[in-house]
């Protein structure tokens, strides 16, 4: 098994669109540790929610190579990709994409049922305060309740990446602490990689690697001795 959980080489992604080609990523290189918390940074249009997709299997590249594990991503088709997809990652979204007709509970077990290895959906529910709420629907939950119900649905079918998606950006600043905290202890308590897209420089300084990209490039790679914990975040 390799000691880094992604790698990126040279990683390229182009879209055309009418004539004209949108080069979102331009030669992205860089590796990630292993139970790692890292921040991809960047403002709108740098190319960070297309990089995260491109190692979540959502979106396949132009050119260049995407490992994760001892797996190149980069050259699956399907359905290979949407088992990669199933099995490996777990993904957090900014909008939380619950099932209205569902309950928690119901959520989080109906990926359960996808995955080969799944877990318990209430043990999770518990496990991010929310063993009183099994059996609210979304709309009985706040925000901040329906991302932690979010955060459980992508855990539970234990995956070897969690990959976050601007995942306090529909929250007030309080809400997104405490989500914030939670991505925190998942990381600290368990070998689980996770990668978290953001527009926000506050949030980099929780992570233990930030890694900012600017107009397609990869700017900087920064490692961070001492990550703070995210209730001393301010923005």
């Amino acid at each position: 098994m390799s000691e880094n959980a992604v790698c990126c080489v040279e990683l390229q992604k182009h879209y055309q669109m009418g004539e004209v080609v949108v080069r979102a990523l331009r030669g992205a290189t860089f590796d990630v540790p292993r139970g790692s918390l890292v921040v991809l940074l960047g403002p709108s249009g740098s190319g960070k929610t297309t990089l995260l997709n491109l190692i979540g299997g959502l979106d396949t590249p132009t050119g260049g190579q995407v490992f994760v594990g001892d797996q190149e991503v980069s050259t699956l088709v399907e359905p290979a990709l949407t088992e990669y997809r199933r099995e490996t990652v777990g993904f957090i979204f900014q909008f939380f994409n619950l099932v209205p007709t569902l309950t928690a509970r119901e959520n989080v077990e109906l990926v359960g049922e996808l995955a080969d290895n799944a877990g318990e959906a209430t043990d999770l529910l518990e496990r991010v305060g929310l063993g009183g709420r099994l059996d609210y629907y979304p709309t009985e939950l706040s925000g901040g309740e329906q991302q932690r119900v979010a955060i459980a649905r992508a855990l539970i079918k234990r995956p070897y990446l969690l990959l976050g998606d601007e995942p306090t950006g529909n929250l007030d600043y309080e809400t997104g602490l405490l989500v914030l905290q939670l991505i925190r202890d998942i990381s600290d308590d368990s070998d689980l990689t996770v990668l978290m897209v953001t527009h926000n420089a506050a949030i980099g300084q929780m992570a233990d690697i930030v890694i900012s990209l600017r107009s397609g490039h990869v700017e900087s790679i920064e490692e961070n001795a001492s990550p703070l914990p995210p209730s001393e975040l301010k923005w």
